[in-house]
């Protein structure tokens, strides 16, 4: 059995920049250890999988070393290319039955449009050993699941920070991110993303970490609707929008390769 295999880089008009994903278009289900093994194999922050249940799709993401229960850019990717290949999908959202609900897409002249769930954070306390591997002493600190969020007071060092990798992977913290308000017009907010921990030590563009940093910066900033830039390597622009408990995450994307997988 062929299944066909794309590559996308979310969140971004360029190709190679933004985040890469793999999707891979299901023609039957497959057992678990082969969709981790192929996962291991694209080593991509994500590799998403899709098979047809009527007239919505199974979605599921995995990391080189697990599978995760929401990701933003390979779901991002992954309507990409269903909306590419199957342009009479364009006429009214896509359904992704998820480990996290039902997600929707929309196609949005050329970009995608995802419809994640807010989340709703609490607030984290400061010690001492955090301040030790972040390097900073953050103005603000929240959590949500395995989302933990530290905010710095200059823009700069977000986009100048070098990770201590194994000292973030020591944190009880799987996935890490450090944001700061941007004073470039173009954004309201920066951020970075760590997850040492799932296999993905810097994520270049993290769609899902946004369903925690929109409420956050919604309420610091006293404004619903949101420009965001990921300052990764490869950096990814974002723009978003709170909509009750409901996150809208809007971004380009670019088909890289297409491929037959034949094991």
């Amino acid at each position: 059995m062929t299944h066909i295999l794309y590559q996308v880089d979310a969140f971004t008009e360029e190709p190679f920049k933004g985040n890469p994903a793999g999707v891979c278009l299901l023609e039957e289900p497959q057992p678990d250890a082969w969709m981790q093994n192929l996962a291991t194999e694209m080593n991509l922050s994500e590799t998403a999988y899709l098979l047809p249940e009527g007239n919505e799709w199974r979605l599921r993401w995995f990391t080189p070393k697990v599978e995760v229960d929401l990701c933003g850019h390979a779901t991002l990717a992954s309507a990409k290319v269903l909306f590419e290949i199957q342009p009479s999908l364009r006429s009214s959202p896509i359904l992704f039955q998820t480990r996290s609900g039902e997600l929707r897409a929309r196609w949005a002249d050329g970009a995608v449009e995802l419809d994640f769930p807010t989340m709703h954070y609490q607030p984290l306390e400061i010690t001492p050993y955090i301040i030790d591997v972040l390097g900073f002493t953050p103005t603000g600190a929240v959590f949500s699941g395995n989302y933990f969020l530290f905010e710095a007071a200059d823009e700069a060092f977000i986009r100048e920070f070098t990770p201590d990798i194994p000292k973030i992977e020591s944190l009880l913290m799987p996935e890490v991110i450090i944001t700061a308000q941007s004073m470039d017009p173009q954004f309201d907010f920066i951020s970075r993303f760590f997850a040492p921990q799932l296999g993905v030590d810097e994520d270049p563009v993290t769609g899902s970490a946004h369903c925690l940093l929109t409420p956050y910066w919604t309420a610091k900033l006293g404004k619903s609707e949101l420009a965001a830039y990921q300052a990764s390597q490869r950096g990814g622009r974002l723009h978003l929008r709170l909509t009750g408990d409901r996150v809208r995450i809007m971004g380009e994307a670019k088909i890289i390769f297409k491929a037959d997988v034949l094991v």
